[in-house]
């Protein structure tokens, strides 16, 4: 699939124009899409110093994003006759959704499992909320 990930709000606290703390598990599930060969769109407001800012602390926490404000890496307004700021994407994981953003791990089994939606994961942890207790999602994922 291919994936626009807002950056202020939702891979940071939203702390705009400055930088916001990392929210848990937003590098490691986004490093975890792009290993199950997702493409990644950086969708965000920034731009100049402020984008160059917020891709250079995505790649540090090794996240490189497909492409950054736009559909494909060498996309070009003007050579591009068809050209919409409205992306060509499957999925948007932004703060601002209906609902608000989940955790992370919670979109990355929503994503990963593809079929599955938020109301479908709410109704299986209240099931498993029931069940005898076993290692957390994170602890299975990682192995831990």
């Amino acid at each position: 699939m291919t994936i626009a990930i807002d950056f202020d709000g939702t891979i940071v606290d939203d702390r705009y124009p400055d930088i916001g703390r990392e929210k848990p598990f937003a590098t490691e599930v986004l490093k975890k899409l792009i290993e199950e060969r997702h493409r990644l769109v950086l969708w965000t407001v920034r731009e100049g110093k402020l984008l160059d800012q917020a891709v250079e602390f995505c790649r540090e926490r090794g996240v490189e994003f497909y492409a950054v404000n736009r559909d494909y890496p060498e996309e070009e307004r003007a050579y591009n006759r068809h050209f919409s700021r409205k992306l060509k994407v499957d999925l948007f994981i932004d703060d601002r959704n209906l609902g608000g953003l989940p955790d992370w791990g919670t979109i990355y089994e929503m994503v990963h499992d593809r079929r599955i939606t938020y109301e479908q994961l709410m109704e299986k942890y209240s099931e498993q909320e029931q069940a005898p207790l076993r290692p957390g999602f994170w602890s299975r994922l990682l192995g831990r």
